[in-house]
């Protein structure tokens, strides 16, 4: 259907007869408690290509929700996952020692810009949320136990991490009363501002209400343990914090002696073209909790931390498969990419795809808004640029669309496309994928 492509092949329109057979046997046995944005049934991968079940090829936006940062299947990943099963497979960091654990941690910090950290383990990102709120809680030997975190945030779906989010009210509903001592204010949001102003005119005002409306009108200064804050927010629409706000927030978090816990499930490991996002804002955060993209794809996820904030004692925090050797075998390996060419090509190829996405800004007025750093890109649609109602209904056109075509991209907040691609994707590609979105553009316009 599109053979004049060099990298997609629709050779039926998606989804195909067998990608349909396995969405019912899916809906016969799995609980239906995810949201999927269109029926893509993955069979393999290459690269930034991914190939469905009936043959189908497709450029990936996506990267498995940003995880796959080395792409599809990279062969030095794929090498140190096959030479660590041949010594073993697990055993437990809670009661065991193994060297790999302690090489990785060596070398993840030689390459952070902090050096005297500390590491736990952990599964996955709600765990490593759960890990800094148990961590933030310790460090103050229970005198602190409330905590700020953003509306629009996303921090997992864990009864603790779940209580910091504040993306979707789907995401909450069923699970009151959560983790109490819990406070949201307003993010930066600033093509929206929760407060009509303008940036950088408003001079944070954000930052004072925080300071003047919760910290100076009921949330006790003393109490409080930790803010937690996503650099960029993800699931909230790909919003970047505007320069100076979390240098801001820093200055606050010194003044009041609470600490600050930057959420890099989703912006670190190379990403935003640094290690971690907040790097772009020359801030040092108390406690990073990572995931996703830490060991392309293979399960696992990390708290890090000043050495003299991460000092829970023995016993107290602990799980059974955190720092598995196999995921921490892909991780390092992972990170060598990452520091040999991988976050350099995130920032160039960043840099090159938020510019063309302006271009197309400039020809269609369904874009409102272009924002992210590296390959971290929201494309924020509306319906109308002076009044900015989004554009949700065409979101799910044009994602469809895309799809159908060739192209998997997603949402994020309400109204926003999200591109999170795999970090070795190359000018070539990405203007492939641009044809076909501009094609959906094109489509939602004239209708």
């Amino acid at each position: 259907m599109n053979e004049e492509r060099k990298f997609t092949r629709i050779v039926v329109e998606p989804p195909g007869p067998k990608a349909r057979e396995v969405v019912g046997r899916d809906e016969e046995y799995l609980m239906q408690s995810y949201v999927r944005w269109y029926p893509l049934v993955i069979k393999k991968g290459d690269g930034v290509i991914l190939e469905d079940v009936d043959g189908n090829k497709y450029i990936d936006m996506n990267a498995g929700i940003a995880v796959l940062a080395t792409g599809h299947r990279d062969p030095s990943v794929v090498l140190a996952i096959k030479e660590q099963l041949e010594k073993f497979q697990h055993y437990s960091l809670t009661d065991f020692y193994y060297e790999l654990a302690v090489d990785y941690a060596e070398k993840l910090f030689n390459a952070m810009e902090w050096h005297d950290n500390k590491i736990f383990y952990t599964n996955s990102g709600a765990e490593s949320i759960d890990a800094a709120i148990k961590v933030s809680k310790g460090y103050f030997e229970g005198r602190r136990n409330y905590f700020l975190a953003f509306i629009g945030a996303f921090h997992g779906r864990t009864i603790g991490s779940l209580s910091l989010t504040a993306s979707k009210p789907i995401q909450r509903r069923y699970f009151f009363p959560m983790m109490p001592g819990v406070i949201h204010a307003p993010f930066p949001y600033c093509y929206r501002c929760p407060f009509k102003l303008e940036y950088p005119s408003c001079n944070f005002y954000c930052i004072d209400f925080i300071k003047e409306w919760i910290l100076e009108k009921y949330l006790p200064k003393e109490e409080l343990a930790a803010v937690f804050i996503e650099p960029i927010q993800g699931e909230g629409g790909y919003i970047p914090a505007p320069d100076g706000f979390i240098q801001r927030l820093r200055r606050l978090a010194d003044e009041y002696g609470f600490l600050i816990v930057s959420d890099e499930i989703q912006s670190g490991m190379g990403r935003t073209g640094k290690l971690f996002a907040i790097e772009h804002y020359n801030v040092r955060p108390d406690l990073i909790a990572v995931a996703k993209g830490i060991a392309s794809g293979l399960p696992l996820g990390a708290l890090i931390g000043r050495r003299d904030v991460m000092i829970l004692p023995p016993g107290t925090h602990a799980n059974t498969f955190g720092g598995n050797p196999v995921s921490l075998a892909a991780a390092s390996a992972t990170l060598d990419r990452l520091l040999n060419g991988l976050m350099d090509n995130a920032a160039k190829m960043g840099s090159y795809l938020i510019d063309r996405l302006n271009e197309l800004k400039d020809k269609y007025d369904i874009i409102g808004d272009v924002r992210g750093k590296g390959l971290m890109i929201g494309v924020e649609l509306v319906k109308d640029r002076d009044s900015k109602e989004p554009a949700k209904e065409e979101l799910g056109k044009i994602l469809e669309y895309s799809f159908k075509h060739g192209l998997l991209v997603i949402g994020a907040g309400i109204s926003t496309v999200r591109f999170s691609p795999p970090l070795n994707i190359t000018m070539e590609v990405i203007d492939e994928a641009l044809d076909i979105f501009e094609d959906a553009l094109k489509n939602i316009s004239e209708e």
